[in-house]
């Protein structure tokens, strides 16, 4: 038996490579691993800048890790807008799902209350005849 296919797997095929670069690198840069391994680094490179013997290539006030600061933030924000705006088509794409479902189980429990009220009848109907049937004995 072929298992359906959820909105989320239908939505995650449609995704070209971009895309879902895109969701990946905004999902890491959203994480605290991402700013732990960053706050590390920043340490790090002010460290050996500040304490350096022979070279320092990037002296105080450190211009070049605020160029690449810069780069870093010119990037990210694009990708990070387009996973947003990748989230919000699969937050409808979740929604209409949700509604169709509700629509769908609307028609199912009106169906079955319309059933439901049809034995209902029914068994009214019998009663009705059982009574007078005994009614009509002696």
């Amino acid at each position: 038996m072929l298992a359906r296919k959820n909105w989320h797997q239908k939505h995650f095929e449609t995704l070209g490579f971009g895309s879902r670069l895109a969701d990946a690198v905004a999902k890491s840069m959203g994480s605290w691993k991402f700013i732990i391994v960053q706050t590390v680094l920043v340490v790090l490179w002010m460290t050996l800048n500040t304490i350096a013997f022979i070279k320092h290539w990037d002296v105080y006030p450190f211009i070049l890790l605020n160029l690449v600061f810069s780069t870093q933030a010119a990037y990210a924000a694009p990708i990070i807008m387009m996973a947003q705006n990748r989230q919000s088509e699969r937050d409808r794409a979740q929604a209409q799902a949700d509604y169709q479902t509700n629509v769908e189980a609307k028609l199912e429990i009106e169906a079955l209350t319309t059933k439901l009220n049809s034995i209902e009848v029914d068994k009214l109907d019998k009663i009705i005849r059982m009574l007078e049937k005994l009614e009509n004995q002696p």
